[in-house]
């Protein structure tokens, strides 16, 4: 069983929301889809549920076209970031009314239900409406009666957004688990790529209505295809800036220059892009090949664990990301460390140059 997208395109009037898109999920996957609001993301997802028609190309599920078939007559759950509940039904019906429709016994809904109200933490809310439930409470309830349907295709938009940071966390851990002894498709719509890392399985980029880059989600971490997946991929923002290469040496305008490790030794002399992620430009000196920068503070965040610091660097603006309180006042001169064994570097087209 698989999901295959061939050629698909939506347009909406004279604007194009989704580009030519070919992509195949199989069976028993965990994917994500990351990017920023607009992106794409829920317009892919109601086209793979069949919620909307593409413009042109073709989406075939389980070996068929199913294409123009009604979301109705396909085995598919979704969740929306905003809850949809059935406002007259206890959580207990509301959860349980697509085993109703499917003709599943008594017994098995109540063990159903009850299993996945428990994982949901809503067993306690049972027999109470939506109406007397909080907006997480309510979330939980949308995504238990999409769980317990085990549907062929789950899609999950954002589904812990509203939810609130406790529970979230736990379900973060947890929906892979769950999801790991069944067969169908996981597609998972999130603007965090902490929850792409975490959840694992395979990870699509999207950006302006396009799938940048689709593979396993560590190796598309590691070494994004260019500098738009490498982008939509970093959270805080991924550090960029052109350099270029003379001789021996990678040189960063007047700020810094660094020797060309021996498997960029081949690179001809010219100009490239680099791009360093946030956790590589620290306060103090780290990893393997550690260089100075000076930069003046823009901008400090704090928290109980880690310091942000924006800081201008000539002309750019960039990000450094530290463990530990490091307090540094606004207008400061800062000097930072950025280990630049570490850092990705891009061609004249923006395509990551192979290590």
């Amino acid at each position: 069983m698989s999901l295959e997208l061939r050629n698909v395109t939506k347009r909406v009037g004279a604007e194009t929301h989704i580009y030519p898109t070919d992509l195949k999920l199989e069976a028993g996957s965990f994917n994500t889809l990351l990017g920023t609001t607009l992106a794409g993301k829920t317009t892919l997802m109601l086209l793979m549920a069949g919620l909307e028609r593409p413009s042109d190309g073709e989406i075939w599920f389980d070996g068929k076209d199913v294409t123009g078939v009604a979301v109705q007559k396909r085995n598919v759950s979704m969740v929306y970031q905003q809850f949809i509940n059935y406002p007259h039904l206890t959580v207990f019906e509301n959860i349980a009314s697509p085993l109703r429709v499917a003709g599943t016994p008594s017994q098995a809904i109540k063990q159903r239900v009850e299993s996945i109200a428990e994982l949901l933490k809503l067993t306690p809310m049972l027999q109470r409406r939506p109406s007397e439930l909080s907006g997480g409470q309510q979330q939980r309830t949308a995504m238990a009666r999409a769980l317990v349907k085990e549907a062929d295709l789950v899609l999950l938009d954002e589904p812990l957004a509203n939810l609130d940071f406790k529970l979230r966390e736990e379900l973060r851990d947890e929906l892979p688990r769950l999801f790991a002894d069944r067969h169908c498709i996981v597609v998972y719509a999130t603007t965090e790529p902490s929850e792409a890392l975490l959840f694992g399985g395979h990870t699509a980029t999207l950006y302006e209505g396009r799938v940048v880059e689709f593979g396993p989600t560590g190796t598309l971490y590691r070494k994004p295809g260019d500098i738009i997946s490498a982008q939509v991929f970093s959270d805080p923002p991924i550090n960029i800036a052109k350099i270029s290469k003379a001789g021996s040496e990678f040189v960063l305008g007047p700020q810094a220059r660094w020797p060309v490790a021996e498997r960029y030794a081949s690179l001809a002399d010219g100009d490239y892009t680099l791009g360093v992620r946030p956790h590589h430009v620290t306060t103090e000196k780290a990893g393997a090949l550690p260089v100075v920068v000076d930069g003046k503070v823009m901008v400090t965040e704090l928290s109980g664990s880690e310091s942000i610091i924006h800081f201008t660097m000539g002309e750019r603006t960039w990000v450094s990301q530290s463990h530990g309180i490091h307090a540094f006042k606004v207008g400061s001169d800062a000097r930072l460390y950025v280990d630049m064994a570490q850092a990705l570097y891009f061609d004249a087209d923006g395509r990551l140059i192979a290590a």
